[in-house]
């Protein structure tokens, strides 16, 4: 399955120190990891919120695969429109998540606040 995943730079850079095979732990306010379905909603969520939340105005679209027979354990969640579809893997599961990744975590798109 080819997920995707909106992250601001210092994500972006944890990805970036692990060779790009891997998502970094989750903070602990954040109990869940969100990889979305498709690459619209991602676009949507790094150009909007990233841009205007994270310090620098930065947001970036990864895309990555996942074997789908271990992902398959995950539900969809359907969070707004009919487009925002998110799996939700709790944080303590991300380590076992971030083996089933098949080759590299991409960088696909790349969003700043416009001056």
């Amino acid at each position: 399955m080819i997920l995707f995943r909106p992250v601001g730079t210092k994500e972006l850079e944890l990805i970036a120190e692990s060779g790009y095979k891997k998502y970094p732990p989750r903070l602990p306010e954040q109990p869940i990891f969100y990889p979305v379905l498709n690459e619209k909603y991602a676009t949507e969520i790094a150009s909007q919120w990233n841009v205007t939340y994270n310090e620098d105005h930065k947001g970036y679209v990864t895309k990555f695969e996942i074997e789908d027979a271990y992902v398959a354990q995950f539900a969809v969640h359907v969070v707004g429109d009919s487009y925002h579809q998110e799996l939700w893997i709790p944080a303590e599961a991300l380590d076992i998540f971030n083996q089933h990744i098949i080759g590299y975590i991409q960088v696909i798109n790349e969003f700043s606040e416009k001056k």
